[in-house]
């Protein structure tokens, strides 16, 4: 049977499809529209099925505050080609639109709000359909009360924050959602870091400061012995320093024996309480760095104050009750 356009319009203006794409589906359906919505469906399944072990490594994540209740969610995919598309950004806005409205706790409730006559899930299986991509929700974090701030990084869709003080100030809340898209805290504060966190740190910093330790004994040896030792700081070096006659051969082996040696000796006058001290300075550090309160602020007049010093020097009542972040960018 003949399609008619304004019902090839009218079934692209209803899942967002391609025009190529929905008057197959009519053709196929014979003109009956929820046949139509049923087999591209079923194409954004196969496809979802067939690419599922892709990478969604782009993207795009929005935020949006109204009543109270703040979100920002990542609808994710596998080029920015696609991540860049109008039609893409539309369908991350209107799943954050209707989360918002909803006041949805929960990704997986946000995978169950009504988007056009289908659920958000579907949605984006459609979506994935058309654009022949791998698709998936991510990311869905929120607010709830009053005094939050959003921010879209630079507006381009890959990094989002939110801030929430105990009082109203706008322009406060404003750099403090820029410091936390810049620095990337990982806490509020030390005591609100998770243990498993300090935990990983401590362990991490232990062993990186028995590597150096190790590391500084066997180039006391080497430069004992006259050998410089960045020229063998690893195999690959030795190979190619030999090969340009900056060390001799019989250098290389002495170096290599000089390591061996030295590695062995080395750990053996590890001393723990020193390593235990110097790796506690390190995890001190790490809470400096990356709790949000105890950041150098990064938006201020150039002195090198804190984020709550900072905060002080605008409004001694003023607190940060949370934040939340996300992002798509490698960091």
């Amino acid at each position: 049977m003949a399609i008619s356009i304004d019902d090839i319009k009218k079934l692209r203006a209803m899942t967002g499809a391609g025009l190529a794409d929905v008057k197959k589906a009519l053709t196929e359906a014979e003109g009956d529209f929820d046949h139509a919505k049923e087999l591209l469906r079923e194409r954004g399944l196969a496809i979802a099925a067939k690419r599922s072990d892709r990478e969604t490594s782009n993207g795009c994540v929005l935020v949006k505050k109204e009543n109270g209740f703040a979100a920002m969610i990542a609808l994710k995919c596998e080029t920015d080609f696609v991540a860049n598309g109008k039609d893409f950004i539309a369908l991350t806005q209107s799943i954050l639109d209707a989360a918002v409205a909803a006041k949805c706790k929960t990704l997986d409730e946000v995978k169950e709000l009504d988007i056009n006559g289908q659920k958000a899930q579907e949605a984006v299986t459609q979506r994935s359909g058309i654009t022949g991509e791998k698709m998936e929700l991510d990311g869905y974090l929120t607010l709830e009360g009053d005094n939050v701030e959003v921010y879209d990084h630079m507006g381009k869709h890959m990094l989002c924050t939110m801030v929430q003080l105990n009082k109203e100030n706008q322009e406060v809340g404003h750099k403090l959602a820029m410091q936390v898209a810049a620095m990337k805290p990982v806490a509020l504060d030390a005591q609100s870091i998770d243990p498993k966190i300090l935990d990983e740190e401590y362990k991490t910093a232990v062993e990186k400061t028995k590597l150096e330790q190790v590391q500084k004994f066997i180039d006391m040896k080497l430069k004992k012995a006259g050998i410089n030792p960045t020229h063998v700081d690893s195999e690959d070096h030795i190979e190619s320093n030999t090969a340009k006659g900056w060390i001799t051969k019989e250098q290389a082996d002495e170096a290599r024996k000089i390591i061996a040696d030295a590695k062995v000796e080395g750990e053996a006058q590890l001393k723990m309480p020193m390593i235990e001290g110097i790796a506690k300075g390190r995890v001190e550090k790490f809470k400096k760095e990356n709790c949000l309160v105890d950041q150098e602020f990064q938006f201020g007049d150039g002195d090198k104050a804190t984020v709550t010093e900072w905060l002080k020097q605008q409004d001694k009542e003023l607190k940060i009750v949370a934040f939340r972040r996300f992002t798509l960018v490698a960091e």
